[in-house]
């Protein structure tokens, strides 16, 4: 993944599903064309670009500028062609244009120099931690979710950060904000607001301030 180049890049587009670098996502496949990219990324380097759809009824709908290049870690062939897939993220990529292809999945030229997501990131703030949490464990106690916040409060910044911005049911768009937010700090920050947002507007203020 040298810098300056233009990299030619399979695309998965999928509402809602986050990858990011580090992370990982399991996906299950059973479209045609997305079993045909699947069988022609193990054929080449085991990557595929993960990247959500802007709202489109459209069998082929715009598509959000920044997505994130997963590469295949678990793969499992099921007897009717189907495949279940563990994707690891890699790194953010931006699309500079589509390519006219015969695959019966897209393809695009990505430049991946934009985002430097090949350094660990910075730490969060233990302010910004603390808030995380605790909007984290009001907005899943709103809801009805049980989790264990035991080990919830175990996990390292980067994959509390980002399996929140996975699992937590935000629209696409505040989703592909949540992707394209530049630092792992800036990205908790929003997740805070957003998880703010949504309890204040289902009516559940109980000692909430606003961030």
């Amino acid at each position: 993944m040298s810098e300056g180049k233009r990299h030619r890049l399979s695309i998965f587009p999928l509402a809602g599903a986050l990858l990011f670098p580090r992370a990982h996502l399991p996906l299950h496949l059973f479209e045609p064309r997305y079993r045909a990219l699947i069988t022609d990324a193990l054929a080449r380097d085991r990557r595929i670009g993960m990247i959500q759809p802007r709202e489109s009824d459209d069998r082929r709908p715009a598509l959000y500028d920044v997505g994130c290049v997963g590469r295949i870690a678990q793969f499992e062939a099921l007897d009717d062609g189907r495949f279940n897939i563990v994707l690891e993220g890699l790194t953010r990529f931006r699309i500079l244009s589509e390519l006219d292809v015969t695959t019966p999945f897209r393809q695009v030229q990505a430049s991946f120099d934009e985002y430097d997501d090949l350094t660990d990131p910075e730490p969060l703030s233990s302010v910004l931690r603390a808030d995380l949490e605790r909007e984290s464990r009001r907005f899943a106690d709103s809801r009805g979710y049980q989790l264990d916040w035991d080990a919830v409060s175990r996990l390292d910044d980067e994959a509390l950060v980002n399996g929140i911005a996975q699992i937590a049911p935000f629209d696409a768009a505040a989703k592909q904000a949540l992707l394209e937010a530049r630092t792992i700090v800036d990205r908790a920050d929003l997740i805070v607001q957003f998880l703010l947002f949504f309890r204040l507007r289902d009516g559940d203020d109980d000692d909430a301030t606003m961030q």
